[in-house]
């Protein structure tokens, strides 16, 4: 039953979504891990290759980010998961291993038919902090928009200019954080945990591989 206010509006309808909330949701959609882990290797390998570069990145991102999309989104067409963004914790474990499977066969492949070191690196620090978020999901809701976000950020302020890159990424950080939380999707702690986890694994892979 539906109750009215004295100027007939129903206080039961759903409140509709406000400006802030639709600006979540986009930057949400648009930087999604997904989207990040498909478009960045071929970019960051055109930009440090050229055009060889960009071939290793597409290969990378077909691994790395193709499968586990469509992983997801079989699941999500069966009923099995809620979205794209895996917003219940508690059924993030399958699709999550299915991206550590393709991730492990992507830095074979890459290692095996002479990748550029540069790609090689990106993708072993993709590899490090899925094998740190992973377990950690288990038992508590780490962000993957977060690592996602902040691991492209580090490598995109390795082969580009550092300060700029490094200061529209932070602008970039802050905005997927926010949108996260303000979804009521992660708290504070656990986007801040993320953007840990993610500058940290690509940062020491980078160093590791000295490039």
């Amino acid at each position: 039953m539906s109750v009215q206010a004295e100027d007939g509006r129903d206080l039961t309808a759903p409140a509709r979504p406000g400006p802030a909330d639709r600006v979540a949701r986009w930057t949400t959609e648009l930087f999604a891990p997904q989207v990040l882990v498909i478009a960045m290797p071929p970019v960051v390998g055109l930009i440090a290759e050229g055009w060889a570069g960009a071939s290793w990145g597409l290969l990378a991102s077909a691994l790395c980010g193709g499968i586990p999309a469509a992983v997801i989104a079989i699941g999500v067409r069966l009923g099995r998961l809620d979205s794209r963004h895996l917003v219940d914790r508690a059924k993030r474990t399958k699709p999550l291993l299915a991206a550590v499977a393709s991730v492990v066969l992507a830095l074979v492949l890459l290692v095996v038919l002479g990748a550029p070191d540069l790609l090689v690196a990106t993708v072993t620090g993709m590899l490090a902090a899925l094998a740190v978020a992973v377990p950690v999901t288990l038992w508590w809701k780490i962000s993957f928009h977060a690592a996602v976000a902040a691991g492209t950020a580090v490598v995109f302020a390795h082969v580009l200019p550092p300060a700029p890159t490094g200061a529209v990424a932070a602008a970039l950080l802050v905005l997927i954080c926010w949108a996260r939380v303000r979804l009521t999707h992660h708290t504070p702690a656990q986007v801040l945990a993320g953007l840990a986890v993610g500058m940290a694994a690509t940062w020491g892979s980078l160093a590791a591989f000295g490039v």
